[in-house]
């Protein structure tokens, strides 16, 4: 696949033990810091307490990530991305079935794959739009290609591309991901550079950890 032709304009991230700290994660992206494996979430102070208080450590991040990457063009839609979703939400259905033979309504409502970014549409009033990607075999470079092709087809001048990914439950097992870290970021993709920009290879899109140190080393305003 050939370079892509397009460019990051904004970029934020959260995890827990970096939180939304830009010098942190340069030094994550250096190998300096680490991500923690744990349960922890970002507050989200901004959305009230009737809201938040039932949402899950990947609806968190993505509110977060998603928040501090506004403001945005209200044509602007969102593409968000994830390997397994609300995963901790769907071992509370599994163990609801397993134990009382049926399950509620609203932990059903909390689980399906358009949950984080249907959260953040609401949290965020946010009216232009999002779809829910899921790639096969964790291939982030198909998701980030969902993304980009609207601005590739000439549909739109720019998109917000959102990854998110929990910490897997200790109860998966063997079958947990060899990097089992909670993990989310949104980016700005934009047919056109803006100031700063950082243009975007393809060999950075093989997992979401690359694409993001790529983004926290590369040079900023070499968009060559």
């Amino acid at each position: 696949m050939n370079d892509v032709p397009l460019y990051i304009t904004r970029f934020t991230s959260w995890a827990p033990g970096l939180l939304s700290d830009p010098t942190e994660w340069q030094e994550w992206a250096r190998g300096n810091r680490n991500i923690r494996a744990t349960k922890d979430s970002p507050g989200i102070e901004f959305t009230t307490p009737l809201f938040r208080r039932r949402l899950s450590q990947i609806s968190r991040m993505t509110i977060q990530v998603i928040h501090d990457l506004l403001p945005i063009r209200e044509d602007t839609k969102i593409v968000f991305v994830s390997f397994r979703g609300e995963i901790a939400q769907q071992l509370k259905i599994n163990r609801m079935l397993i134990e009382d033979g049926d399950i509620s309504p609203a932990a059903f409502s909390l689980s399906v794959f358009n949950t984080p970014p249907a959260l953040a549409a609401i949290a965020l009033d946010l009216r232009a739009g999002y779809s829910a990607v899921y790639p096969a075999e964790d291939r982030f470079d198909t998701g980030f290609l969902a993304a980009a092709s609207p601005i590739l087809c000439g549909d739109a001048e720019e998109t917000v591309l959102v990854y998110a990914d929990e910490l897997v439950p200790e109860e998966y097992g063997s079958l947990r991901p060899p990097c089992n870290e909670p993990l989310a970021f949104a980016a700005l993709l934009s047919r056109v550079p803006g100031e700063p920009a950082v243009n975007v290879p393809a060999s950075v899109l093989e997992s979401p950890r690359a694409f993001l140190k790529y983004l926290y080393t590369a040079p900023i305003g070499d968009v060559s």
